[in-house]
């Protein structure tokens, strides 16, 4: 009897699983599915909308069918998913594409480098010539498209918090590393009762500011600058550190809550969330995906399990903690002071 081989459609699709994400990023780019959102359109229409050349169009449309982010009904003409009109219309305030220009515009070539980066140990974007903060601050438009890609790759996390978290129980929270303010702006809309605090660099006040006027939470939502690396952390009931500790190593990851300690006010709290590794390290792709990205990135930034935070929590002096899923694919580690 000859033995049966091993199926090899799994290791095809991972193998160019690059492709799919390439298709999904350049439609985004493109404002594809916005267009979408107000209409359906026929394979010339929707090319000549988002110029796309005719020799690509119906490849490029009927791939995006073929992965469920499109439709074509039976005149020809396509129309958006429900997922994908309601997170990748850049008209609607649950856009999450900002998120996809990032990996598009950022993330995509140095993923490129990642076994150079797998055998030296350094970040790949030393030899793209970026930086993961630093040179964003110098060019007024990708710093926009970063302050951006932040709130939309937080938006589920920060709603699921605002939603779960016993926010009746508390009257002010400081969120660190807070860019947009994404996080406090969820929590005020939320919990009018909430004055809420954004911390993070002082050239983020604009960017802070002009989103907390849009949200109509400026009363309730107010920006302090400072660097977490040399300043106190402004005090607060709740202390939030959202995809923040992954950035740094481990001596970073400890002194930042080591702060946030010392800056909660008794019977306070503080919340980490981010995409974490299970702690058997077998099942979250994500997670471990994210930690190899931050390889990429930082100089030491990593990825990291519920039990390694709790650690670090318990050893900061925060008595009881507690893990939460959250949408998006993230968790947050509540540790209680």
């Amino acid at each position: 009897m000859t033995r049966e081989h091993p199926r090899t459609d799994r290791l095809f699709e991972i193998g160019s699983a690059y492709r799919q994400a390439k298709v999904l990023l350049s439609a985004v780019e493109l404002g594809g599915f916005s267009e979408l959102a107000t209409s359906p359109l026929d394979a010339g229409d929707l090319a000549s909308r988002i110029q796309v050349h005719g020799r690509a169009a119906r490849d490029f449309f009927d791939a995006l069918v073929a992965t469920g982010l499109l439709t074509r009904d039976d005149k020809g003409r396509y129309r958006n998913t429900e997922e994908s009109d309601f997170y990748l219309d850049r008209a609607k305030p649950t856009y999450l594409g900002a998120s996809f220009d990032q990996y598009n515009r950022r993330e995509y070539a140095l993923w490129g480098s990642l076994t150079q980066s797998l055998q030296t140990g350094n970040p790949a974007a030393e030899t793209h010539g970026q930086d993961h903060f630093g040179s964003l601050y110098n060019d007024a438009a990708r710093f926009r498209t970063f302050v951006t890609a932040m709130t939309s790759g937080s938006l589920l996390a920060a709603q699921g918090i605002a939603h779960q978290f016993p926010w009746e129980n508390y009257q002010t929270l400081c969120d660190v590393g807070t860019a947009q303010g994404c996080l406090p702006v969820q929590v005020a809309v939320a919990h009018p009762h909430v004055r809420a605090i954004g911390f993070d660099l002082p050239i983020l006040r604009s960017a802070f500011e002009e989103y907390a006027v849009e949200r109509n939470v400026a009363d309730r939502a107010s920006f302090v600058g400072g660097d977490f690396f040399k300043d106190p952390l402004p005090q607060a009931d709740v202390i939030v550190l959202g995809r923040v500790l992954h950035n740094w190593d481990l001596e970073a990851k400890k002194m930042l809550l080591d702060k946030a300690y010392q800056a909660i006010r008794k019977g306070g709290a503080v919340i980490v969330y981010d995409m974490l590794i299970d702690d058997d390290r077998r099942t979250s792709t994500t997670g471990l995906l994210s930690s190899l990205n931050m390889l990429l990135w930082t100089a030491g930034g990593f990825g990291y399990t519920a039990t390694d935070c709790t650690g670090w929590m318990r050893s900061a002096g925060f008595a009881k903690t507690m893990v939460r899923d959250l949408p998006g694919g993230n968790s947050m580690i509540i540790g209680e002071k």
